[in-house]
């Protein structure tokens, strides 16, 4: 369930001479987030880009003509996954053959003809072996003149999972912890993990001899295909010489479980084959939904909400607390002088910050991007923010971020809660849940990174 409800339309004569009061600032912030998750939700994704007319099944405008009778069969991995299947099937209907789905825990969600499995996320686990397991052995059962589509989104590189020969469940889950824990950034996370691993990397490609189809909905800036899910069936463009240079970059090398630091000795010596370099021609990839398609979908309920509204970036990226001042930065400069746009409006931005965590408290990057925020704002009363995840979860909390104003700050002094004691325990979540602001969708089931925005109104307002 959303915490807040939907706002009032406004006449759109002449927007920029509307403000809005503190209450209608809260109502609309949050339907521009949910109107931003809905346009990336899996069913009205896959609606727009798979149909089928008899024999002739079209895939984001590319045909693929079946023979009488041929079904077509269904895989997929990631957060997003299980939606994307269900839409799917209902296109395909009897011409289902079958499949495998693996999804994150607590779905509960049941497709026949497909197998559902539950891995799990971040660190893998039993499941996410399970679930690889059936996906290597379904596409390896595959003939030549079969077709599949492959429905891949965020989340994969840990929900899937075999590890190389030589390389246990537990050793692959130690090395996932210590580079987590030694602040390397999730992308060369997944590139050590690649090369651990039988289905990342474009190894699950490898297995099959069927042509494929490969829908993706992207969580990582740029949407690199490569990097999406730890790309499973496309090119790796990195080696194992990288994984050994980034391992001694952060002294992690000699800290590994020893299985795992062989398996990396023995790949830049040339002793294991390398992830593969080139794209299979017989498996095309089709980016269906990304960061930019949310923004625009926010963009267009903030103009029926009455704002003019301004996507910035879909690259936002670096440490929360840092950009939360660099973002402030820009909404006071707008409020108080009218540039580089006219308040009231609404700035969007997309992405993925970090956070460096120091302390032992609850909570995310959205939420501390926004405790942050609230820090430098206090009692300004023109400018509200929120910062939620597209996926409804936001760290190591059941948020999925959260918005804040001067409203906020003035309960935090009534209460006597000193933001900076907050931030210092990486307690974001302590403090909202104690002054309001969290925003709690439980489980979204799509995931394209980040949503901040901001609403702006001139400074005496």
């Amino acid at each position: 369930m959303w915490s807040t409800g939907t706002t009032a339309r406004r006449d759109r004569v002449n927007p920029t001479l509307m403000a809005m009061d503190r209450a209608e600032r809260r109502k609309a912030a949050v339907d521009i987030f949910r109107a931003g998750v809905d346009s990336v939700m899996p069913e009205r994704l896959m609606r727009q880009v798979v149909a089928l007319d008899g024999n002739t099944l079209r895939i984001n405008g590319q045909t693929y003509s079946l023979r009488d009778g041929q079904k077509v069969h269904v895989f997929g991995s990631g957060k997003a996954a299980a939606g994307m299947a269900a839409s799917l099937v209902a296109v395909l209907g009897e011409r289902t053959a079958g499949g495998v789905i693996v999804t994150g825990p607590g779905s509960g969600i049941e497709l026949p003809p497909l197998t559902v499995v539950e891995g799990s996320h971040p660190v893998p686990d039993e499941g996410s072996v399970r679930g690889a397991e059936l996906l290597l052995n379904g596409l390896a059962g595959l003939a030549g003149e079969d077709l599949f589509i492959y429905l891949l989104s965020g989340g994969s590189s840990a929900l899937i999972e075999k590890p190389l020969p030589g390389v246990s469940l537990a050793e692959m889950q130690e090395t996932t912890r210590l580079l987590l824990a030694g602040g390397v950034p999730i992308g060369q996370v997944n590139m050590v993990r690649k090369h651990l691993s039988m289905v990342k990397g474009g190894r699950l490609g490898l297995s099959t001899a069927a042509a494929g189809a490969v829908l993706v909905i992207s969580d990582v800036i740029g949407d690199d295909l490569s990097v999406i899910g730890s790309g499973p069936l496309y090119l790796d463009r990195t080696t194992f010489g990288d994984c050994g240079a980034l391992l001694d970059r952060h002294s992690l090398r000699e800290r590994l479980p020893p299985a795992v630091a062989a398996v990396i000795a023995a790949g830049e010596r040339g002793g294991i084959p390398e992830t593969p370099k080139q794209e299979n021609p017989a498996i095309r990839h089709y980016l269906i939904g990304t960061n930019r398609t949310a923004l625009e979908g926010a963009r267009a309920r903030a103009a029926e909400s009455g704002l003019d509204a301004y996507v910035l970036t879909t690259s936002l990226a670096g440490e929360a607390r840092e950009a939360a001042r660099v973002l402030t930065a820009v909404a006071r400069n707008i409020s108080g002088t009218g540039e580089p746009f006219r308040p009231p409006c609404c700035l969007l931005f997309g992405g993925e910050t970090t956070v460096t965590v120091r302390g032992a408290g609850r909570g995310g990057r959205n939420q501390e991007l926004v405790l942050a925020v609230l820090a430098e704002l206090k009692t300004d009363e023109a400018i509200l923010v929120l910062s939620a995840g597209t996926d409804g979860i936001d760290g190591n909390s059941t948020a999925a971020g959260a918005w804040a104003d001067s409203g906020l700050y003035r309960e935090a002094l009534r209460l006597g809660l000193p933001i900076d004691d907050f931030l210092d325990r990486n307690d974001s979540n302590g403090f909202f849940r104690r002054v309001g602001g969290l925003l709690e969708t439980g489980p979204t089931g799509t995931n394209v990174m980040d949503i901040t925005l901001f609403i702006i109104d001139k400074e005496e307002i």
